[in-house]
């Protein structure tokens, strides 16, 4: 696809077909059909096959076929998430709140449907609840994976990313939309917060509460900003048993400092009142292309910086810039100590400070860099996540031992 973020979304469509979320020749002819300068026209065409797609799930379904219905609501459900997404924008639109909830929709049909099937989750949390799905493989107490995702991710599409390939490997998955993600954010109003540990521990107070997780073995996976909110998680919640970071910033400032115009690179993180007004005006200006007041051939110009002031309830590119220096975990290192994993891609400008967190950990770490010469250079390995479960299983199945847990070996 001619525009970038284009691409690297329907890349990060197509990555999940491994996992039952798609289908590869869906998605091409798909993709050949919308024109990079057209956002009206990803958002039909994605629609239109979501709801193609759903509809057959609906005809397997009432002819008995299981497998075909289970698989087609899944493959929906990753279709309607990457039709809205370029609705992320404040405020909430209709159309972001009803393709959310077709989402939401084709993945629970399918989901019932899985051999795992999830239960519906509500977790206690600051006066409110988190939504998610706990997949639990059978009633003994097992390893648990504690799923948290980034910036425009949904717990539904925790499963492709992560969820699927560890219930295979026989874990536990609790999945939650935590604030400014999915759920939380559309339905209840809930931004983003920097000081994840707030969130975490919640969230394992109410896994340790369930008779199939293994209260000694529970692990926190991250990816995209999510690769960030998990290791703060761990600077303030000492129960768990692994903590891993997938392509995740170190420090947020310093990745939106790089995208910046060279001059002004260097400035802003010192928060220098004149060169933050100077950015400001900038990037409402790039806004502004893409939301079509001057938009020549950039149709996503400035989204970012849109859903941005979304996820975490701003007003103004400016308000952003002040807040990102809140999300960073310099200085915090020190208060992780389960063992870390670190996960990086080459080329990706938000894990591009990962051997940096790496080098500052305390505790027991490593770090995995994938390359591009292994088709895993996108961020969060889009594309490669079989190979990015291999390597990070592995890593867990070491760090985990006993060899005695009642793994998929004993299924």
């Amino acid at each position: 696809m001619e525009d970038p973020l284009f691409e690297a979304q329907m890349m990060r469509a197509l990555g999940y077909a491994p996992y039952g979320g798609a289908d590869v020749g869906e998605v091409l002819a798909t993709a050949a059909q919308i024109r990079a300068t057209d956002l009206s026209l990803w958002l039909r065409e994605w629609t239109a096959l979501a709801m193609r797609v759903y509809a057959e799930a609906e005809r397997s379904h009432a002819a008995g076929d299981r497998v075909g219905a289970c698989r087609g609501y899944l493959s929906a459900s990753n279709y309607f998430r990457t039709s809205w997404l370029f609705e992320l924008r404040p405020p909430v639109s209709e159309l972001l709140s009803w393709g959310h909830l077709r989402e939401v929709d084709a993945f629970r049909r399918g989901a019932a449907l899985l051999p795992t099937p999830p239960r519906l989750v509500q977790i206690p949390y600051d006066g409110t609840t988190l939504p998610g799905y706990f997949f639990a493989v059978d009633d003994r107490p097992r390893r648990t994976l504690i799923l948290t995702n980034g910036y425009d991710g949904t717990a539904e599409e925790l499963y492709f990313t992560n969820g699927a390939a560890a219930i295979e490997r026989g874990w536990n998955v609790l999945a939650f939309d935590g604030p400014g993600q999915g759920s939380a954010l559309i339905d209840q109003g809930l931004p983003f917060r920097p000081d994840w540990e707030s969130v975490a521990t919640p969230v394992v107070d109410f896994a340790r509460t369930l008779p199939e997780v293994d209260p000694a073995q529970i692990v926190l996976m991250g990816l995209s900003l999510g690769g960030y909110f998990a290791p703060r998680g761990a600077t303030g919640e000492h129960r768990l048993a692994a903590c891993v970071s997938d392509c995740g910033p170190y420090d947020l400032m310093s990745v939106v400092a790089s995208k910046l115009p060279r001059p002004l690179a260097g400035q802003v993180p010192d928060g220098n009142p004149v060169v933050l007004n100077l950015v400001d005006r900038l990037v409402r200006l790039v806004m502004r292309m893409g939301m079509g007041g001057l938009s020549i051939g950039m149709p996503t110009a400035g989204w970012a910086m849109r859903r941005n002031m979304l996820v975490h309830d701003l007003d103004s590119p400016l308000a952003y810039f002040r807040m990102a220096t809140d999300y960073s975990l310099v200085g915090l290192e020190h208060l992780i100590e389960c063992p870390t994993l670190v996960c990086a891609a080459e080329g990706d400008d938000l894990s591009a400070h990962a051997p940096r967190l790496f080098e500052a950990l305390q505790c027991r770490k490593e770090l995995i860099e994938f390359t591009r010469a292994e088709g895993a250079a996108e961020h969060c390995e889009g594309g490669a996540r079989v190979l990015f479960h291999q390597r990070v299983f592995a890593w867990l199945d070491e760090v985990l031992a006993p060899a005695d847990w009642p793994g998929p070996q004993d299924d």
